[in-house]
């Protein structure tokens, strides 16, 4: 019999999926409980309403975000390579999105998709931001770029580009939006030793 927290991250799991395919909405909690083949008392003794289930949901996905992203960063791969698989992770999760659910979610549950763009910010962007400090404290800029003003660029780009609001709205994916994003942006400030290391965008991603 599964414990109690292996119970909860299938909720959660199977939960989230629903929630960012179909929309918050369209989902109910009758159908999750049905497909786990559970009752909706236990269901409800974990999350008390639908509400609380999107939130649950999401945050555990935004959590492994940033864990994944920490890993990247303390890695001992090269600079170059590093910032821009932490771009493509990004796009990986925002790819997880489906355009009928994010609206479903801005439009049924605002309140939770502000706690979306906050964490984006706030976890997300600022550790792509300490990035480039780092990368100019290490002389991976070119001498004559301006961090602070990269930085503007980046933090635009993302909140412009790589919005799921944005997103939903056009055809390309936020992987490609990443990859394009960074490849304009630092193939022209990081050095030439740096710009050896963009070979990885020439690989499978592994996030399809």
């Amino acid at each position: 019999m599964p414990s109690d927290l292996d119970l909860r991250e299938r909720v959660l799991e199977h939960a989230r999926n629903e929630f960012l395919a179909r929309g918050f909405s369209k989902v109910t909690l009758d159908e999750i409980s049905l497909h786990l083949g559970i009752s909706k008392k236990t269901l409800y003794k974990f999350y008390p309403s639908k509400e609380e289930l999107l939130r649950a949901s999401l945050h555990a996905a935004m959590r492994s975000a940033g864990w994944e992203l920490e890993r990247i960063i303390s890695s001992d791969k090269p600079f170059a390579e590093k910032l821009a698989t932490a771009m493509m992770t990004m796009g990986k999760y925002i790819n997880r999105f489906g355009r009928e659910g994010l609206i479903d979610i801005q439009r049924f549950a605002p309140s939770i998709w502000k706690e979306l763009d906050k964490f984006r910010e706030e976890h997300i962007v600022s550790r792509l931001v300490a990035m480039i400090v780092q990368a100019r404290n290490e002389n991976i800029l070119r001498a004559e770029v301006n961090e602070q003003v990269l930085i503007r660029m980046l933090v635009s780009s993302i909140q412009g580009v790589m919005n799921p609001e944005v997103l939903t709205k056009h055809s390309f994916s936020a992987q490609e939006a990443a990859q394009s994003i960074f490849k304009v942006l630092f193939e022209g400030a990081l050095t030439d030793a740096s710009r050896k290391e963009f070979h990885v965008f020439d690989k499978p991603t592994g996030f399809d």
